[in-house]
């Protein structure tokens, strides 16, 4: 399996809608971010479900490295500079 993609050195805040579930991007390709575009096929990694509890403004990880997938923890501020 490859490691996913960095997407985003930020979380992707997103609006959700309680009982709907969507699919999160764990690969980094999608140009849908956070959301899952199919752009992972081949890589061997598979998007994560996520089903809203609440109709709420979440933070979902740009990075693809947060210990709470599909969840931010912070980890992006921890990356290494980039280039």
């Amino acid at each position: 399996m490859s490691q996913a993609l960095i997407a985003s050195r930020m979380p992707c805040v997103a609006e959700v809608e309680k009982g709907k579930t969507y699919l999160w991007c764990a690969c980094g390709r999608s140009a849908s971010q956070p959301w899952c575009d199919g752009s992972h096929a081949g890589s061997g990694i598979e998007p994560l479900p996520y089903t809203a509890q609440y109709n709420e403004r979440v933070w979902f990880c740009g990075c693809k490295r947060s210990g709470r997938a599909p969840l931010c923890d912070g980890r992006h501020n921890k990356l290494p500079s980039a280039g």
